[in-house]
Parts: C-alpha cells; sequence; structure tokens
C-alpha cells in the first residue's frame, strides 16, 4: 500500500463559515484496498470535511486530488461521476418508491422510445440484495423497510456505480448485530476490489476491528494519523478531545429516595407482558435488551403514545392513567427519543425554540412569548451541555447530530421532570460527549432525578446504571444491580436464558 497512490488526498481544506472557522488546514489521503477511519468529536468538522468532497461545499482554500489529478467537485452528481460514493447516517430514501427504484434513482435503465426496463431494474437489483443476504426483494416498498432494512438500501446503493471511494458514515447506527456482519462483508469485499473506504463512526470497537489507519480532527484542525493496530482506544480518545476518560463501571453510591415510578404487570398486546418494576428517586436503572426486546415499547406507553392492554402505573405511589404526551408532561415524565430527528426536534426551527417549545405557554407575557426568557434558558443548557453552535439563531438542522442530541436532552432537563427516560442517549454521538452525557446522568439522579436509561451498549449501561433491567422478546429476565451484574450474565439473560439454565 505504501507504494501506491492514494485514491483520493484532500490537500490542506479551509471552510470557513459566518463566525466559524470549521476547517483549518486539513489534509486527509485513502489508499486503494484501505479502510481509513476519520474520527473526532461532534462539530470537529468531519461532516464538514465530507461534504467538501462531496461537492455539497466548496472550498475557501486547499484542493482535492484523485491520483495524480486536481479536481473541483461541482456537486454532488460530479462526484458520484467520479466514483466517490456517499452512504449516510441520515437516511435520504423515497419511501412511496420501490427499493429498485430508490437504489437506481436518477440512473433506471431505459428501453425504446424512453421506457423503463423493468425487467432489468428488477434483475440487477436482485443480485445487489442477494450480496447483502437481505429478507426483502426490488419491489417491496421503502417505506414498509425497517429503519435497519433502510439502511441496508443505502448501502445496496454503494454496490451499483464504479466506486474508486465509498464514505461510510456511521453506518451501524441502526443495524442489529446480523446486519453489521454482513456490512462488515461488503466493506471486506470493495477492500479486495482496490476501493478506499473512509469509515466515520464514534464505536471504537468497529474502528479496531476493521480500519487500517485512523486520522483525527479536533476543532476543525488535523491532529494527526496512526496505524491501528499500533495504537489503543486511551491514545485514540485523547487526541480527539485531549483528555483521558473515565471508562469504568458505575460504583458510585448515594442515598436512594422513595419510589418515583412503579409499574405492575403492565402489558400492550404482543409488545411486551406482564411487566413489574420501579425507579427511585437518586437512581439510574437501565433497560437492555435486544432489537424487539420491548424496551422502546415501555418507554412510549410510559410517555402516553401506547395504551396499555393491562397493568398498573403509578407514580408517587398513586395509580394513574397517561393517555397522551400532555398528560405525561403534566405529571413530571420527559422522554428523550431514539430518533431525534424524527420525534425529538423540528429542524427548521432554531435552537432557543427548540429547547423551549414544551414549555412556551409558561413563558408568556401577555400575548407574546417572553424572549428573554427562553434564551436564558437556552444559555444555561448550552453551557451546562456543551452544545457547540455559534448561538440560539442556529438553525437546529445545521446542527451536528451530537449537538442535536444534547438540544433534545436540554429540552427536557429544562422541565425538572419526576421522571426522565432516555431511550438510546448517546446513539451517533462521539466518545467526548458521550462521556459528559453519561456524567449528566449520574448528576440528575445524584440531584434526585428518577433515571430511566434505554440502551443497546452494554458499556453503556454497566457505566451508568445502580440497576439493570434484561429484557427478552417483551419480557423481563432478570434485574441485577450494578454490583452482582457481569457481562456474561446480562448476555444470558438477554438471549433468554434464564437465571440458572445452562448456556
Amino acid at each position: 500500500m505504501t507504494d501506491a497512490k492514494p485514491v483520493l488526498h484532500l490537500d490542506d481544506i479551509v471552510k470557513t463559515f459566518p463566525g466559524v472557522r470549521a476547517l483549518d488546514g486539513v489534509s486527509f489521503s485513502v489508499m486503494p484496498g484501505e479502510v481509513h477511519a476519520l474520527m473526532g468529536e461532534n462539530g470537529a468538522g468531519k461532516s464538514t470535511l465530507m461534504k467538501v468532497l462531496g461537492g455539497i461545499y466548496q472550498p475557501d482554500g486547499g484542493a482535492i486530488y484523485m491520483g495524480n489529478d486536481k479536481v473541483v467537485m461541482a456537486g454532488p452528481l460530479e462526484a458520484k461521476a467520479k466514483g466517490i460514493v456517499f452512504i449516510h447516517q441520515e437516511l435520504s430514501l423515497a419511501e412511496e418508491l420501490s427499493v429498485a427504484e430508490n437504489i437506481y434513482l436518477g440512473e433506471l435503465p431505459r428501453k425504446r422510445f424512453g421506457r423503463v426496463d423493468w425487467a432489468t431494474l428488477t434483475e440487477r437489483t436482485d443480485a445487489i440484495l442477494k450480496k447483502l443476504n437481505v429478507g426483502f426483494d426490488a419491489k417491496t416498498r421503502v417505506g414498509d423497510l425497517s429503519i435497519a432494512n433502510q439502511q441496508m438500501v443505502e448501502i445496496a446503493r454503494a454496490l451499483t456505480v464504479d466506486a474508486k471511494a465509498v464514505i461510510f458514515d456511521e453506518p451501524t447506527a441502526s443495524l442489529t448485530d446480523a446486519e453489521k456482519v454482513v456490512l462488515f462483508d461488503v466493506i471486506s469485499d470493495l477492500k479486495s476490489e482496490g476501493v478506499g473506504i473512509i469509515y466515520i463512526s464514534h464505536r471504537m470497537e468497529e474502528i479496531f476491528k476493521i480500519t487500517d489507519r485512523i486520522s483525527i480532527l479536533r476543532d476543525g484542525q488535523y491532529q494527526g494519523t496512526v496505524a491501528t493496530a499500533d495504537t489503543d482506544e486511551e491514545a485514540v480518545t485523547q487526541m480527539m478531545i485531549g483528555r483521558t476518560l473515565d471508562l469504568s463501571r458505575n460504583t458510585s453510591h448515594h442515598e436512594l429516595g422513595d419510589v418515583a415510578l412503579e409499574v405492575r404487570g403492565l402489558s400492550c398486546g404482543k409488545l411486551y407482558k406482564d411487566v413489574s418494576f420501579e425507579v427511585r428517586r437518586g437512581e439510574v436503572v437501565g433497560f437492555y435488551g435486544l432489537v424487539g426486546a420491548g424496551r422502546t415499547e415501555i418507554a412510549e406507553t410510559l410517555f402516553g403514545l401506547r395504551d396499555p392492554s393491562a397493568g398498573k402505573i403509578l407514580l408517587d405511589g398513586e395509580e394513574v392513567r397517561i393517555a397522551s404526551p400532555a398528560d405525561a408532561i403534566a405529571r413530571g415524565i420527559s422522554l428523550v427519543p431514539e430518533d431525534r430527528k424524527g420525534q425529538g426536534l423540528v429542524l427548521g426551527m432554531n435552537c432557543r425554540d427548540n429547547m423551549t417549545l414544551p414549555q412556551v405557554d409558561d413563558l408568556k407575557a401577555g400575548p407574546f412569548v417572553a424572549e428573554g426568557a427562553e434564551i436564558a434558558i437556552f444559555d444555561q443548557y448550552r453551557d451546562r451541555l456543551d452544545i457547540r453552535t455559534p448561538g440560539w439563531k442556529q438553525q437546529v438542522g445545521n446542527l451536528s447530530g451530537g449537538n442535536q442530541q444534547k438540544i433534545v436532552i436540554g429540552k427536557w432537563l429544562s422541565m425538572h421532570p419526576n421522571v426522565l427516560i432516555v431511550d438510546e442517549p448517546t446513539r451517533g454521538i462521539d466518545v467526548g460527549s458521550k462521556s459528559e452525557i453519561h456524567k449528566l446522568l449520574r448528576e440528575l439522579a445524584a440531584q434526585g432525578y428518577a433515571v430511566m436509561v434505554i440502551s443497546s451498549e452494554m458499556p453503556e449501561v454497566l457505566h451508568v446504571s445502580d440497576r439493570i433491567v434484561a429484557m427478552y422478546s417483551g419480557q423481563i429476565m432478570r434485574t441485577f444491580t450494578s454490583e452482582e451484574v457481569t457481562e456474561d450474565n446480562l448476555i444470558q439473560a438477554i438471549s433468554g436464558i434464564k437465571s440458572g439454565q445452562a448456556a
């Protein structure tokens, strides 16, 4: 690989926005047949650099080379024509169209007089889907697929062109473990064909499993490139954020208060059944399980988004009926949802208005909203959560994924809830921001909040939880304290193996 020319080289790239120097002389190369990780905190400049590569932004300085040729990416179509393929974290699919139409959108095979050659389209698509080992075909409507399968459609697009470089942006954020294996096989195949892979992810275990080199950005500046085999997680983290992190298990102890939330025999059709648990003030209870275990559905029931078919919900010992999110909010229950863009934010609104949206009526001065009170709330939680934005007027849709998540968390914290439910709190968030959110969740518990955390990451639930509820197929298998839980007994529980049963 050392004697080969880079497939792609970005040299001394500069990009400035009003008030922000997003990229300050960044250089980056990817070799043929290499998987090269691009890492950095949210707001470090990764997305901006890739948008320059994809022709969405034009650089204010520097140059892009492919092989020996200096190129100008005038737009996304030109980047694709040159063999630059993007697989985005956020889906960009037309839900009403079929899988085949989405994969070949803008490049549908034609017969005479411009008619679509449906037979050829279906044949080509099914051949690609077979390679990905998915459970749907070319004619399936994309809107009928799960988020994970929609992600596989995005990945399928990369296999339709003669790619020189493929950029994967958080590709496993919505994939199951089985689908991740398929994805890594696809990346291995592309690598063997000499394609350069740029892999953007916050998941360290993936980075160290599949990449050859790692390049780090911090605050828009290039920090260096290291061979993956010659470094470790701690060294990469220090390059990213300039400090070490506490990645240990939760061993904190503080006095717990009264039971804030109690659930007795709660069921919701086939989604989950006979679920019972409690959350005390001053406690973080983690919910861990595989996709489809019923964790999110329980949270949605507690927030009034689903009607239970049986069971009781008690707040401070009093049985309540929660018929809507408005009921939940009025009773002091807040939900940070799994899908921040679809359910947590209004992307066209600014940061301040997103953060204060649930309490607009409480901030009115006569017929008008008190702008000063809104700005004060935003400023408080921007500082507390280290939200990186030029100011409250910034449109939320322009923020990085991690900063968007912090806006959602800040929105609900500003309501001072009795029970805070956080579903996948750090999905798509860098290790530095993740550590800050973990610390925040522990601090909230110490301040007397009752906190429920739903996570698909074992290190996360082990790090933040006082107790862990292990779920399998809509049922609670076991509840562990932080002292008794081990990785082995937790994995057994979420796999449906009961205590004392042979694995």
